[in-house]
């Protein structure tokens, strides 16, 4: 108890000049026999008691002395906060009560010490009292004469006696309790089995030993069925913790389980193999033990207990064995954490799994590129020719940007075949299933080309439809959109267009909310856009835009290789257009090897027909071709134009190569057979076919022999 619960407050005090006389006079009127001495401030000082009167008289001292002459200085003090039995002893007889300045507020008197032992004494046994009759135990004790002095209500309930037998004899009343043998041979007596009045039950029986002398004896009896109860629910708990073990060691993952400071609980078997040590070893350490000897690279439980959260982490074994580890905390009823149990899977196997299947789909995207390049390249002639090293360089690059949703500029001149590579783009890309939707910037009026590509609502201009109608970007989404010529984009529009590269969205022409389009752009253009950008005719944040990823397509007069086989294609489609079976001669090939195409792939497309429909024989003669591209190329029509020149000096072997190589390119161009070429060559057909392998020539490379002699 606090002593401001005890003491009496607000006490009598004297100043220190208040002579003994007038002291005493205060101990009689008010029956008190000491008062604390305070100063001006009411600080204690000192404390005066009858003791210092009696001194006074002893000594012959004048009565009317000040009492500061005889008080004692050095007085004990205590605090109202302060507890009754740290500060109280016997040997203290009063004690002022000081605040925090020491100023008095208050004092224990003797009387007031009396009745705080006696009501502290008074709540023990009261207490001590209710807790032996709460005990659902039976307690039964006897002093040393044996008469009984414990009697609780459990035994007063369970023996059918009341409150009456204490103060008689236990042999009187039980008399086959044994508290006297107890007491005679002061053994302690546990788990004995005894009859009471007709009923069994289970005792304790043990001596009151006080100052080394047996004063008594006690005894605890409980009803066995109650121990009963309790050994079945221990047996069902074994039984549960024998399959909680066998659970958790049947479990291929490794379980680990620690309590609420790291200490190791237990773990299984499956650990024990993947961390490589002993668990038996290992019971009672703390997490931190594990990562100190290098068993592990990171402890899971140590995080867990950090931030109080499930956490799952990689680890690395000493034994070798890479870990996936999940840490799971378990909290109490006041949100502590008091169990963490880990799962840890051996993932070793998995990894090189892992790394085995993505080196396989490495591999597989490898070999999907390569084959849809091979695809174009072979297995589609009527649409795209590739035979140069510049277009199949460039035919590697497209099957392989198509992948990607990046936006795409293709440049070149014009009639180099910029649209072709932009619907193979769009047919090897994620969004092939969508539509490819191609607009000409060039070829729509400026004032027409807003609502064309971003579409209209209803009522936006005069003459527009009354539903509205969406634009080109609208009916492109979820697909590829080609912007062919961008370079004759107007200013104003390429405002808008960056917008929508940016953002993904646009706004009809009358309208205000956005609309999401999911669209890929790809652009193309025979103009500089750089120097467009230097002289302001082209905004320089689209072109960057625009050119996340550029494409070139080389002019023919960069890729003559193409050449042979691009006649053979033309040659094919038109004669199956117009159902003829024109072929072309050979020194008009050598003519076009030499003219340098100024209109590119079209050009010569556009001559091809020319030359199908108009040439009255089944052969085009260099006499046929147009006089522009034969004055361009009199080397070609000259008579000496088989022979052999050479321009510089090269090692004898590659220029036998070189000649050999264009000797067989020739025949295969020539001749359908290989029994043909080798009459014509004055050699085996044997060395034909060995020198075409060596030289990597074949039919499909050169111009078709079954075009040329139909």
């Amino acid at each position: 108890m606090k002593l401001k619960e005890i003491m009496t407050a607000d006490p009598i005090v004297v100043r220190a000049d208040r002579s003994i006389c007038e002291v005493i006079r205060l101990f009689m009127e008010n029956k008190i026999d000491g008062v604390p001495v305070v100063d001006e401030d009411g600080i204690l000082i000192g404390l005066f008691t009858k003791g210092h009167i009696y001194k006074a008289i002893k000594q012959s001292l004048d009565l009317q002395s000040p009492v500061v002459e005889l008080m004692t200085r050095e007085v004990f003090t205590g605090q109202p906060d302060d507890d009754f039995e740290d500060v109280v002893s016997p040997s203290v007889p009063r004690l002022p009560v000081v605040d925090q300045g020491g100023r008095v507020v208050g004092i224990l008197t003797r009387g007031d010490i009396a009745n705080a032992f006696f009501n502290s004494y008074k709540n023990i046994s009261s207490e001590l009292d209710a807790i032996i009759d709460s005990t659902h135990n039976m307690i039964i004790s006897v002093d040393e004469n044996g008469i009984i002095k414990v009697f609780n209500r459990s035994a007063e309930r369970l023996l059918g006696l009341g409150a009456e037998v204490i103060g008689e004899h236990i042999l009187d009343v039980l008399p086959n309790s044994r508290l006297m043998e107890v007491m005679k041979t002061g053994q302690v007596e546990l788990m004995q089995k005894i009859t009471l009045r007709g009923r069994e039950f289970v005792s304790n029986r043990s001596p009151i030993i006080k100052d080394n002398k047996i004063i008594g004896a006690v005894a605890v009896l409980q009803d066995p069925s109650e121990l009963e109860k309790i050994s079945r629910e221990l047996h069902y708990v074994k039984e549960l913790n024998e399959e909680l073990d066998a659970i958790i060691e049947s479990s291929f993952d490794g379980l680990y389980i620690s309590d609420g400071q790291g200490i190791t609980l237990r773990l299984n078997k499956a650990f024990e193999m993947i961390s490589g040590i002993n668990g038996h070893e290992f019971l009672g350490h703390n997490v931190d033990d594990i990562e100190k000897e290098g068993i592990v690279s990171e402890s899971v439980t140590k995080l867990v207990l950090q931030r109080r959260e499930p956490v799952t982490i990689i680890q690395n074994y000493k034994t070798g064995k890479i870990t996936l580890a999940t840490g799971n905390p378990v909290f109490d009823k006041n949100g502590e954490i008091f169990r963490v149990v880990c799962n840890v899977r051996d993932i070793t196997e998995l990894n090189i799994l892992n790394e085995k299947l993505e080196r396989a789909q490495g591999l597989t995207q490898h070999y999907e590129s390569e084959l849809r390049s091979l695809r174009m390249r072979y297995a589609a002639p009527e649409r795209l020719v590739v035979n140069s090293p510049e277009m199949r360089k460039m035919l590697d690059m497209v099957v392989r940007i198509a992948q990607v949703e990046s936006t795409i500029l293709i440049t070149g001149e014009t009639g180099t075949g910029k649209e072709l590579i932009a619907q193979i783009i769009h047919e090897n890309s994620p969004c092939h299933q969508g539509p490819f939707i191609k607009v000409n910037c060039g070829a729509i009026p400026e004032t027409l080309l807003e609502s064309e590509l971003f579409g209209y609502e209803n009522g936006a201009f005069t003459g527009a439809r009354k539903e509205g109608k969406p634009g080109f970007f609208q009916l492109a989404s979820g697909g590829t959109l080609f912007l062919d010529e961008i370079g004759e984009l107007p200013l104003g529009l390429q405002v808008k267009l960056l917008r929508v590269l940016q953002s993904k969205e646009i706004t009809r022409v009358g309208g205000t909310t956005p609309i999401q389009v999911d669209v890929r752009i790809v652009a193309a253009t025979n103009r500089d856009l750089m120097e467009m950008v230097q002289n302001k005719q082209f905004r320089g944040d689209l072109y960057y835009r625009l050119n996340v990823l550029p494409i070139y397509v080389p002019p023919l007069r960069e890729r003559k290789d193409d050449i042979p086989n691009l006649v053979v294609h033309f040659v094919q489609i038109f004669n199956q257009k117009y159902q003829l079976t024109k072929r072309i001669a050979p020194e008009v090939i050598e003519i076009f090897m030499e003219y340098d195409w100024p209109g590119n792939v079209r050009e010569l497309e556009n001559l091809i027909e020319r030359l199908i429909v108009i040439t009255p024989g089944d052969v085009v003669n260099w006499q046929d071709l147009p006089v522009h591209i034969t004055n361009e190329a009199p080397a070609a029509l000259s008579d000496n134009s088989s022979q052999i020149t050479v321009s510089g000096i090269i090692p004898l072997k590659d220029a036998v190569e070189s000649v050999e190589k264009q000797i067989l390119q020739q025949a295969y161009a020539k001749y359908r057979t290989t029994r043909q070429m080798a009459a014509e060559l004055k050699v085996d057909a044997s060395t034909i076919v060995r020198k075409a392998a060596k030289y990597g020539i074949t039919s499909g490379q050169m111009i078709s022999p079954r075009l040329l002699q139909s």
